[in-house]
């Protein structure tokens, strides 16, 4: 079919990563999303409109991740290359604050071509256009950990609520999906400054004690349990317990690592949320009375639903 085009809406939500103890593992999806329209033209070119976090920043050309993203699944489904894509972003998730926006940004991407490739538009000058290869959930989730580079992220932005997730002894990404306690309230503190991953990651040792490898699992155990069937405060806070991660990054991110330190003196469940800098904290009540005098004006606090949906297209045009 010629003369026509095909356009996705997709709504990605904002994510956090580790929860503490759950390093590489654990994530939790976020009531904050992006919003993206993606449009496969018939005429050439690029065309990319951004609004919100990032404009006047990202790339408005092939490298913009949802661009390489589009074009690695069309690769994937044995489908020729678009000859033209337009994207309108609306973006809400904060970027390199370790909320996951490079993750939505994959995740939205992969979505979106996967929608647009079931219209003939995906297949331009054809007539009898070959059908592309399927792209489970599955795959999904497989192909965007093999561009994220790792599954803590990708995972709950797919699938909503809080996720398990790992990669099995072939390389193979799975996750387990949760539904946490409906009392749960998370609450992000996102500062103004930025933090990339692969620095934060940098700071990582290659070995760390059995005896903190061992405390972490079991934190990573109890945050599960407690998450999901008993919020209790004592139990968040002795669950949210890290030795893996957060001490070894907290040169990168002085503030942060005070800020979190004093917050969980005052008895609030604090965590670095992704690789940070922001921090998010778990609660059954309001804790904003309690994280107000510690925080100052430096930070944005952002009381947050968990978000029981994940990734998902919105509406699907051709015309």
């Amino acid at each position: 079919m010629t003369g026509g085009t095909a356009k996705a809406t997709v709504r990605v939500p904002a994510t956090s990563a580790n929860l503490g103890p759950g390093f590489d593992t654990l994530g939790l999806a976020l009531g904050l999303h992006d919003e993206i329209e993606a449009e496969i033209l018939e005429s050439p070119g690029i065309d990319i409109a951004v609004e919100g976090e990032g404009a006047g920043e990202l790339d408005l050309g092939e490298g913009h991740l949802i661009v390489t993203t589009m074009r690695a699944t069309f690769d994937r489904m044995g489908l020729p290359q678009p000859r033209g894509i337009r994207l309108r972003c609306l973006n809400r998730i904060p970027h390199a604050r370790g909320l996951g926006s490079s993750s939505a940004a994959i995740c939205a991407g992969i979505l979106a071509a996967r929608a647009l490739a079931a219209t003939p538009y995906a297949r331009p000058g054809r007539d009898h256009p070959p059908e592309p290869s399927e792209l489970t959930d599955d795959g999904v989730l497989a192909l965007a950990t093999e561009i994220e580079g790792h599954p803590d992220n990708v995972a709950p932005c797919l699938a909503g609520g809080l996720t398990v997730a790992w990669t099995d002894a072939g390389g193979v990404p799975h996750l387990v999906r949760l539904l946490p306690h409906e009392a749960v309230r998370p609450v992000v503190l996102v500062p103004a400054h930025r933090l990339s991953t692969e620095t934060a990651r940098g700071l990582l040792p290659k070995e760390v004690p059995h005896a903190d490898a061992a405390a972490n699992a079991g934190r990573a155990a109890l945050l599960v349990a407690a998450l999901t069937a008993r919020p209790e405060p004592d139990l968040l806070l002795a669950a949210t317990e890290d030795r893996l991660h957060q001490d070894y990054r907290a040169p990168a991110m002085p503030h942060t690592a005070d800020l979190v330190r004093r917050l969980r003196g005052a008895g609030v469940a604090a965590v670095v949320s992704g690789a940070g800098p922001t921090i998010l904290a778990l609660s059954t009540v309001n804790t904003q009375d309690l994280i107000a005098p510690e925080v100052g004006n430096d930070w944005h606090i952002q009381p947050l639903e968990v978000e029981t949906r994940g990734a998902r297209v919105v509406s699907l045009e051709t015309r």
